[in-house]
């Protein structure tokens, strides 16, 4: 499997992919659940850091804490935002396979999330994330296997 995405020209600076999904006015109905926000792009090293905004009225479950799905779901995200972010912003990137470990309870409030690709194929890319808690501690990790697919195949069901 080559490193196609990491051959390509990269046309749009880190700066420039920031700004377009902060003026973004179509933040997918999961994101903003989420309370999705990407603070920084790193394309030379394939990875972004995200935060999200974990509300307690829509998150938690009797415990007080982040439900698990959530939780896989705010590490999804960040896997999937470095895949778009990997392919210049041509493809997206639908996860086929993903394992998490859950380290420590989230708590509701402010999450930080990294997001990173370890591999692009032409087929599919090999992903890693992980989820901090307000004070750095480290929440949930997640690989994952995902299916790079450029933008004007992907139909909306």
């Amino acid at each position: 499997m080559s490193d196609v995405a990491a051959d390509e020209p990269q046309s749009l600076t880190d700066e420039a992919i920031l700004a377009r999904f902060r003026a973004s006015k179509n933040q997918p109905t999961g994101s903003q659940t989420l309370g999705f926000e990407l603070l920084a792009v790193r394309q030379a090293d394939r990875e972004v850091e995200v935060a999200f905004t974990a509300r307690a009225e829509l998150l938690c479950n009797p415990m007080g804490q982040i439900q698990g799905g959530y939780v896989c779901a705010m590490l999804d995200e960040a896997m999937s935002v470095a895949g778009m972010i990997t392919s210049g912003m041509t493809h997206v990137v639908p996860t086929l396979e993903m394992k998490t470990s859950f380290l420590r309870p989230a708590m509701p409030g402010r999450l930080r999330g990294v997001g990173r690709v370890v591999k692009w194929g032409r087929t599919i890319c090999f992903t890693e994330g992980e989820l901090y808690d307000a004070e750095n501690r480290l929440v949930a990790k997640a690989s994952g296997t995902a299916m790079p697919t450029p933008f004007a195949k992907f139909k909306k069901p």
